[in-house]
């Protein structure tokens, strides 16, 4: 699964909605979706739904909810604490994502009180720099990019040569530390079917391994992109077919060495489950 679907804090009603989308992660957010106004309602709503330890009397929302991420805000705002705090002894919080992620000492931080999982949310020229003792902090199960902020960070339009080059550069510190494939950034308009499918392959095509989502109906079509298109699935069936005593054969003109093998069996590796 490689669709991680963004609700905001402030509407419960539509958490449990949003787990039945079919993305591989729900993040219940704190950070752009919530209002400074409406920042503390939707902490405490937040912090209802992960079963905090402040809420121990009441588990109505983390008994009816799966495990949930939580994008808390930004190290260097007013609520990054008081984030933290609220989310102190929860038993199904799944994970944080560190929006405006710069400095490792922050994703420590949160490890160190939380004792869940972090991905850092790449979005700044800072960030980016900092991006290999990011994906090397511990506790870090991949990184995110966020191609929105960080063209508004540099200057750039989100479609630009610059916001592709600074994504690599995410995909080498997540390949280089270990880490899963990193997850790129929203599609903005969820209207346009054929453009989130199409960022999306572009995404898996630039070795990401997944992509954020701001609306359901934009999951199914991340997860049909990252998938093996059949066409992929049937070349891979053959490669390996004609291939397997380890020998360099050919298939249609192309020279099926070590590397090529390899990658048809990668492809094999991610079929969908039926």
């Amino acid at each position: 699964m490689s669709a991680w679907l963004f609700v905001p804090g402030t509407r419960p009603d539509r958490f449990a909605k949003a787990h039945a989308a079919g993305a591989r992660a729900v993040i219940l957010d704190l950070e752009d979706a919530v209002a400074a106004a409406d920042k503390v309602q939707a902490r405490r709503q937040v912090a209802q739904a992960v079963g905090a330890a402040a809420y121990a009397g009441d588990k109505t929302y983390a008994a009816s909810h799966p495990s949930s991420w939580v994008r808390v805000n930004g190290a260097g705002s007013l609520w990054f604490f008081d984030d933290l705090d609220a989310l102190a002894g929860a038993d199904a919080l799944a994970g944080v994502l560190l929006p405006k992620a710069e400095h490792d000492h922050h994703v420590e931080l949160i490890r160190d009180r939380l004792g869940v999982p972090v991905v850092p949310l790449v979005e700044s020229v800072l960030g980016v720099r900092n991006r290999d003792e990011l994906a090397c902090a511990d506790g870090v199960t991949t990184l995110a990019f966020g191609s929105m902020d960080y063209a508004l960070d540099l200057g750039a339009a989100p479609e630009s040569m610059a916001c592709s080059y600074a994504r690599w550069q995410v995909v080498e510190a997540a390949r280089l530390a270990g880490v899963e494939g990193p997850i790129d950034g929203v599609t903005a308009d969820f209207s346009d079917d054929g453009l989130v499918y199409e960022q999306a392959r572009v995404a898996r095509a630039d070795g990401c391994g997944g992509k954020l989502c701001i609306h359901p109906r934009q999951v199914p079509l991340v997860v049909a992109a990252f998938a093996p298109t059949a066409e992929e699935l049937a070349w891979a069936e053959r490669v390996v077919a004609v291939s397997s005593d380890g020998r360099a054969v050919a298939l249609d003109g192309q020279m099926l060495d070590a590397p090529v093998v390899a990658r048809a069996r990668q492809l094999l590796e991610r079929r969908p489950e039926r």
